[in-house]
């Protein structure tokens, strides 16, 4: 029977077309990719609450998986919290799989084989992107976005930590920020009448009753098909769909791919609310004694849709003096800081203290290691903290009315006076995501909590954190359950626990 190409195969020819170049070195990058991902995704199926996983048994040689099918799934202990590629092979009934994508297809669970297809192209993306890897000067970058091309591997847990479907070879050596490409960004008029804005548009950015949109390259060619009347160049972020501009703020374009696990637009609502919550950022920033500061949105613009939308904001180097750098959380693997205990402990520190205090006012961040960016003094010590886009963000009501901070007139999904809402919300994405990815292990994570809670003032939202399960998006769940609405959600061991590992 003939098999279609996979998606490994599939961008080997292409790059064999494109940028021979890199062939030796992603063929070279394949096991070390579909170890990575095998890796995230051994996680999501050791840890979340798949319906059809009935039972798991830990052992002295690792972990079995009793499936509703009476098959048995094996492989070893899985820490929550590393970061390091270390599983190569699990075993479905004895028989070894170590590529995700095989695994998930001889699974055969509803909705599996799309999920399959998604971690086929994670591997290959992954390759692709450590192939085009460049070796990081001793001295650190000065521009913002030389930061954010550090990091190859994109989501620290995320079985699609580099899935791209639908980019071309070419489109991903040519926006993918590990690339390190400039983007060309086309400018779209719409007349201005047509256009809902807020905050300040630009003069730059107008011209005769009309606004130019910045529009991504490849939205312009798969989505709206056409091009515009004039190009910026820019250089891609994390993100990929958000771009920093020369010496400039940073530009959020509509791209609507599915990269990792949604399509992420810009609605017409986080455009109306733009204005209101760089405002309320602002203003809860003020009480952290200069602790945090949060990117002012200068403007956003939609033109009647999703599709064809954009956001300018402040760039984080705004906020860092003379001497000073600020890094986004997920690049600090990069400068060898985490690896000192005191570093990642004054850093814990830091971290804690801003998100606790924020949500005993009544906000939770999404303080992942893509929003969350640190500002760091000339001797590399964490001195204050950074925090971007605020579409995520949930508010409760009534906290805020403890503390005398009115509510603005919020988008309705962002406000919840839900405790555990609140909590999953800053924990699962600072604790779970942001400073675990950060230790790269369960034991680091756990060095770095401890040596910092007992400082911390006595709340009920501390003693959620130190004596629940700890909360993280059960990222494998989301994929396989495609017809669920919103975040689906995994406990965790909690690393303070003495029976988490």
């Amino acid at each position: 029977m003939h098999r279609p190409p996979t998606a490994e195969a599939e961008i080997a020819d292409e790059l064999a077309s494109v940028r021979p170049g890199l062939a030796a070195g992603y063929a070279e990058g394949l096991p070390g990719a579909r170890a990575a991902v095998l890796t995230r995704l051994w996680r999501g199926l050791a840890h979340e609450p798949l319906p059809w996983v009935t039972r798991r048994e830990p052992g002295r040689e690792g972990l079995t998986l009793r499936l509703a099918d009476g098959r048995r799934l094996h492989g070893p202990r899985a820490d929550p919290y590393t970061t390091a590629g270390h599983v190569t092979t699990v075993r479905l009934d004895g028989a070894a799989y170590g590529d995700p994508a095989r695994l998930m297809t001889e699974l055969a669970v509803p909705h599996s084989a799309v999920f399959a297809a998604e971690l086929g192209h994670s591997v290959a993306s992954l390759a692709l992107s450590r192939a085009g890897r460049h070796r990081h000067p001793e001295e650190w970058p000065a521009r913002d976005w030389e930061w954010e091309q550090r990091v190859t591997d994109g989501h620290p847990f995320h079985p699609n930590c580099r899935s791209r479907p639908g980019f071309s070879v070419a489109e991903q050596l040519a926006y993918g920020p590990e690339h390190r490409p400039v983007v060309e960004l086309e400018l779209m008029p719409v007349p201005a009448g047509e256009c809902l804005v807020t905050g300040e548009w630009p003069r730059w950015l107008r011209e005769a009753g009309r606004l130019l949109v910045p529009v991504h390259p490849w939205q312009a060619a798969h989505v709206l098909k056409r091009t515009g009347e004039g190009r910026l160049a820019a250089h891609p972020l994390m993100a990929l769909r958000t771009l920093a501009l020369p010496d400039g703020p940073h530009v959020k374009t509509a791209l609507s791919a599915r990269l990792t696990s949604s399509v992420r637009d810009i609605s017409l609502g986080s455009v109306a609310a733009s204005a209101v919550l760089s405002d309320f950022g602002e203003a809860v920033a003020a009480r952290t004694d200069g602790l945090l500061h949060i990117t002012r949105t200068r403007g956003a613009v939609a033109a009647g849709s999703p599709d064809l939308a954009a956001v300018l904001r402040e760039s984080p180097r705004a906020y860092a003096a003379d001497g000073e750098r600020v890094v986004p959380v997920a690049a600090l693997a990069t400068t060898g800081l985490p690896r000192s205990p005191a570093w990642l402990s004054r850093f814990t520190a830091l971290a804690l203290t801003v998100g606790l205090r924020l949500l005993e006012l009544g906000v939770a961040l999404e303080a992942h290691g893509q929003n969350l960016l640190v500002v760091l003094s000339e001797d590399g010590d964490p001195v204050r903290l950074v925090y971007r886009d605020l579409a995520d963000l949930r508010v409760g009501p009534a906290r805020l009315a403890r503390h005398g901070v009115p509510l603005p007139a919020l988008p309705e999904r962002m406000v919840t006076d839900d405790e555990r809402v609140l909590r999953r919300k800053l924990f699962g994405s600072l604790v779970a995501g942001a400073l675990a990815g950060t230790a790269g292990s369960g034991p680091a994570l756990r060095a770095a909590l401890e040596s910092v809670v007992r400082e911390l003032p006595r709340t009920p939202d501390l003693a959620a954190l130190t004596g629940e399960p700890l909360p993280a998006k059960a990222l494998t769940l989301m994929r396989l359950s495609p017809r669920t609405s919103g975040d689906q959600w995994a406990d965790l061991p909690n690393p303070l626990r003495d029976d988490a590992w």
